[in-house]
Order: C-alpha cells, then structure tokens, then sequence
C-alpha cells in the first residue's frame, strides 16, 4: 500500500532539511529546484535562496531567523512568519522534512 507523506506542523523550534530527492541550482542569487519524485521545478528569491542554502544541513527554524536577522533588515517577528510560511509550503511539495518535531 501507498500511503501518503505525513505533514507535520512546523513550529519556531523545529528542525529542518531539505529533502534528498531534489536538485537545486543558484542562478544570479535565486534558487531553482527539481523535485525528483514530481518532476515539477519550483522557484526561490533571494530570500528563499538563501534559506533553501541553510537548510541543506538540518537546521532549527530559529537558527534561520538569526541569521536572516543579522544579513537582512527585516523586523523580528515579520522574519519568522515568512519564514514559516515558506517552510511550509516547501514541506507541502514534498521539498523539506520537518524533524525531532514536538508533539502539542
């Protein structure tokens, strides 16, 4: 049987990677990706770029926040809902997997 991918919610201390089946290109700062098991390219900007590059390596959802808030002039809490909204769309089309997770 095939049973579909579990989503779990991504909460500001989760853990994340970018999943094994995709190849990701940088072209002029921006991010195209290939997922494998699709076939479907998806597209970053340079934010999306620079988060998709620290999450090569499992990285914490706060971790990314620190480091966007040090390279970018972006408002704290703005930071992390964009961030979040875009790890969960990642998550969506099967490009992230959401680890060590806690269960509410």
């Amino acid at each position: 049987m095939n049973f579909p991918q579990l989503k779990h919610k991504i909460f500001d201390y989760s853990t994340v990677v970018a999943a094994n089946e995709q190849i990701f290109s940088d072209i002029g700062g921006e991010a195209v990706i290939l997922n494998l098991q699709t076939g479907i390219y998806h597209g970053l900007n340079e934010v999306g770029a620079r988060i998709w590059t620290l999450i090569q390596e499992p990285k914490g959802v706060l971790d990314i926040q620190q480091t966007l808030l040090q390279e970018y002039e972006v408002e704290s809490s703005s930071c992390l809902i964009d961030i979040l909204a875009l790890l969960e769309e990642l998550q969506a089309v099967g490009l992230i997997e959401v680890r060590d997770e806690k269960i509410a």
